[in-house]
Formats: structure tokens, C-alpha cells, sequence
């Protein structure tokens, strides 16, 4: 579990590329290696991965094809650094909002507004069907970074980010056409989902119940 407040960027300084496969190392530092051992969590741009070995200051993970398809890890070259979040423990507290760690999509970034000390960023989801857990004012994990949804519009939706939040994660080097990783609230997908199984069911019901009469 993970509160998406992320707690540094890591360069990737190794790949091995397989089949269907890849092995990322990243170099992390001294603050965020602290207790990590071999089988921790550690959310890379909010998706979670599992340590598979740790050589001084260098940490690998292994990415599965689902993990390739569904997220922006794949696309990442050496040099290119990674938002990271350590999983979150008892007692820490949740400044941003409960996270699983697991994509469900990517979107691009479709507009950039800058002002001052303010940007705006507008992405573009692949499905309209999942619009539907988009809401105003609602969460949002955004390469890991738990923000809030500034507006809605068809299949769009825009974040506001604060210069602390350009500072410490990615999101302030994304450029038009990038893509970002996408992790819905799931307390409103929970929500979403079990409303619209009670609606069927009711509708069902009532069908049936005309058709006897």
C-alpha cells in the first residue's frame, strides 16, 4: 500500500531486455534504501514493483509483460529517472491517498498551461469508459503522485500542480505526447462498481417482475 507522496526520482542505470521481460536498475539513495530488503514493495511511477536484488546503491526489479502493456515502464531508457515511494507503513501518515500500486492505464498528456509559479496539465484517457471513476474533485494517481482532479471534460481531466510538486517528482519534465501512468481511487471504483451492480440487479428484477404480470 502506498499514500502517493513520492519520496525521490532514481535514475534507471540498467536495463536487461528479454522477451516480454525487463530487469530495471535504478540507483537510489542512502534516505531510500534504508531497510529495504529483497522481496519490499517500491512503487515506481505508482506502479508497484518487488526488489530482486540489492547491490550497494543499485536495486533491480523485473517487469512481466502485464506490467510492460499496462504502464509507461517500458518505455523508459537509461538515464530517464522514475518517481519512487517506499510502501507505506503503520503509523505513517497518509498525506495524500490510499494506493495499491497497480495501473490501470495510461493516458497522455494532451495540454500544458503554465503561469507563474502554476501548471496545469490536461490528459487524455484511452477508454471513455473509465470516465466514469473521473471525478470532479476527486483522486487521482498520476505516476504515482496523488493529486486532485481539477475538471472534467468528455475524456479529458486536468490536475493543478504547485511548484513543490514539480520540484520533487517527474511530472514537471513531461512534454506533449508522453504518457503517464493512470491508478484510479479505489474507494471510488468500490463505490462506482457496487452502484452500478445494485442498479442492474434492481432493473433486472423489475423486467422480471413485468414480464410475469
Amino acid at each position: 500500500m502506498f499514500t502517493g507522496i513520492v519520496q525521490g526520482t532514481s535514475p534507471l542505470v540498467a536495463i536487461d531486455e528479454k522477451p516480454n521481460f525487463r530487469t530495471h536498475v535504478i540507483e537510489m539513495t542512502a534516505e531510500l534504501l534504508s531497510g529495504l530488503e529483497l522481496g519490499a514493495s517500491v512503487a515506481h511511477n505508482g506502479c508497484c514493483l518487488t526488489v530482486t536484488a540489492v547491490e550497494g546503491t543499485r536495486v533491480s526489479f523485473d517487469l512481466i509483460k502485464e506490467t510492460l502493456c499496462l504502464t509507461n515502464l517500458g518505455e523508459f531508457a537509461l538515464g530517464d529517472r522514475v518517481n519512487i515511494e517506499r510502501a507505506a507503513r503503520f503509523n505513517d501518515e497518509i498525506g495524500g491517498h490510499l494506493m495499491s500500486g497497480h495501473i490501470i492505464c495510461t493516458a497522455e498528456v494532451a495540454k500544458i498551461l503554465a503561469s507563474g509559479n502554476n501548471r496545469q496539465i490536461w490528459l487524455r484517457m484511452p477508454n471513455a469508459s473509465l470516465m466514469k471513476y473521473i471525478l470532479h474533485k476527486g483522486f487521482i494517481g498520476i505516476d504515482g503522485i496523488s493529486l486532485t482532479i481539477g475538471e472534467v471534460v468528455n475524456n479529458r481531466l486536468c490536475v493543478h500542480l504547485i511548484p513543490e510538486t514539480l520540484e520533487r517528482t517527474t511530472l514537471g519534465r513531461k512534454r506533449l505526447g508522453d504518457k503517464v501512468n493512470i491508478e484510479i481511487d479505489p474507494q471510488t471504483q468500490a463505490v462506482v462498481d457496487s452502484v452500478e451492480r445494485v442498479l442492474a440487479s434492481r432493473e433486472a428484477r423489475l423486467s422480471a417482475t413485468f414480464k410475469d404480470s
